[in-house]
């Protein structure tokens, strides 16, 4: 079950058979995730990263930088069937959310 929070939607999704919360973000252009909720969220993180050279990206005017990037199955929870996503997180390292973000790239990756 989702609820609206302004403009974002935050609903529960499954890693590894465990729930987190997610953030679907329309105004973000990227799926992100702040470099000290990794082992919250990803466990066994350290062996799933790629390294992106320390890409700047900018969100709600704030300038962040991006030191990993993670690509993971997340499972969104549906009572018709579940919907399964492999969408790229950026790691932030200098980002303090704990939520993980769902940005509009995921459109992009499954032609949404």
């Amino acid at each position: 079950m989702a609820y609206i929070d302004g403009t974002a939607t935050k609903m529960p999704f499954c890693i590894d058979n465990a729930q987190h919360p997610l953030i679907i973000d329309s105004g973000e252009p990227c799926s992100i995730v702040a470099n000290d909720s990794l082992d919250h969220h990803f466990p066994n993180w350290e062996k799933q990263l790629f390294q992106t050279m320390g890409n700047n990206l900018k969100s709600a005017s704030r300038k962040f930088t991006s030191i990993w990037k993670l690509i993971k199955e997340i499972i969104i929870p549906h009572r018709k069937g579940n919907i399964r996503l492999n969408p790229e997180f950026f790691v932030l390292e200098d980002s303090h959310i704990q939520e993980l973000l769902l940005g509009t790239d995921y459109h992009r990756i499954y032609g949404i």
